[in-house]
């Protein structure tokens, strides 16, 4: 598998957006979406007084970084976790703040290009979209065990899919005469379900059902729910955060805990805001920044990402 065409996403833009929190000698960053050590490796060569600490489900992801980060020696710390369990890696490393942290929240080149994985809708493969195959329920479980409404729900919420009833009504029909296994038949069955008009507009008519089926498989948004807090939370005061995420839920859910941390949390009319109520974050972009239309042209997986950035200005009022 070359490395040459995972062109990782908006990279110069986010070294830029960390880069002056990562000069000092002993910074420390973390990369909590390491994949295939596209950012990772750029992060160590631009910065090289700094350490990195990476994250990752996949243990395959993590077995081809490692050979791709292997150079860098013991500046490049590795680590097989989620990104929520961010503060008790960086617990167990011994590391109480933090000067820089990247979130990269698209699905992985080598998941999508990976034929068995199930991740993409162009190719046949199992409906298994786990990303981390050691643990949890796969695609095809969800779609065959889970009640109606449930999965209504599941294609509305995630996927953000108008016809979530039709396709539903349609997977609960097909499933009682043969429980799902591979994309295709899905692929199928949606295509076959869509009025005409949903046909047309916007790529292929699986592509929704797929993003919610991988968002519900591996807990994504609750996962992000915990996980962007804790990464504000471990950030020295000077250090930065970037985010690049995908589709409007996840860009929604950065934006939310973003502004919250940026905001003065004063009672109304006092004179004088007291620390304590003084923003934690001050904010880096204006709204969500966007891939130019060059990189869009060169890498087409650039096409939804939307990059938000935040800068620890004080601690949180606890502490």
């Amino acid at each position: 598998m070359s490395q040459s065409r995972h062109v990782p996403v908006m990279l110069q833009r986010c070294l830029d957006m960390l880069a002056p929190a990562l000069a000092e000698p002993g910074a420390v960053v973390v990369d909590c979406t390491l994949g295939l050590g596209g950012h990772s490796e750029a992060l160590l060569t631009q910065f090289p007084e700094a350490r990195l600490v990476a994250l990752d489900r996949d243990k395959e992801a993590l077995r081809l970084s490692t050979e791709r980060l292997a150079p860098f020696g013991d500046r490049a710390t590795l680590v097989h976790a989620v990104y929520d369990e961010l503060p008790d890696v960086l617990d167990r490393l011994g590391i109480p703040r933090v000067q820089g942290v990247l979130f990269d929240l698209g699905v992985s080149s080598m998941q999508l290009d990976e034929a068995d994985r199930g991740f993409a809708y162009a190719q046949d493969a199992p409906l298994d979209m786990r990303m981390d195959q050691t643990t949890g329920i796969s695609a095809a479980e969800v779609l065959n065990t889970y009640p109606p409404g449930e999965l209504v729900r599941i294609l509305r919420a995630y996927g953000e899919e108008k016809q979530a009833k039709r396709i539903v009504s349609a997977v609960v029909r097909e499933r009682e005469k043969e429980p799902f296994s591979n994309s295709a038949r899905l692929v199928e069955l949606i295509r076959d379900s869509l009025p005409q008009a949903a046909k047309r507009t916007g790529g292929n008519p699986a592509k929704r059902t797929f993003q919610a089926l991988r968002i519900e498989v591996n807990g994504e948004l609750s996962v992000l729910e915990r996980a962007i807090p804790a990464a504000v939370k471990a950030l020295a005061v000077g250090g930065r955060i970037a985010v690049l995420s995908y589709h409007s839920l996840e860009d929604r859910l950065v934006k939310q805990v973003f502004a919250a941390g940026a905001a003065n949390t004063a009672p109304p009319g006092l004179p004088v805001v007291p620390e304590r109520y003084q923003p934690r974050l001050k904010l880096l972009t204006r709204g969500a920044e966007l891939p130019t239309e060059e990189e869009v042209a060169e890498n087409r997986r650039a096409a939804p990402a939307r990059l938000r950035g935040a800068q620890r200005i004080r601690e949180d009022n606890a502490e």
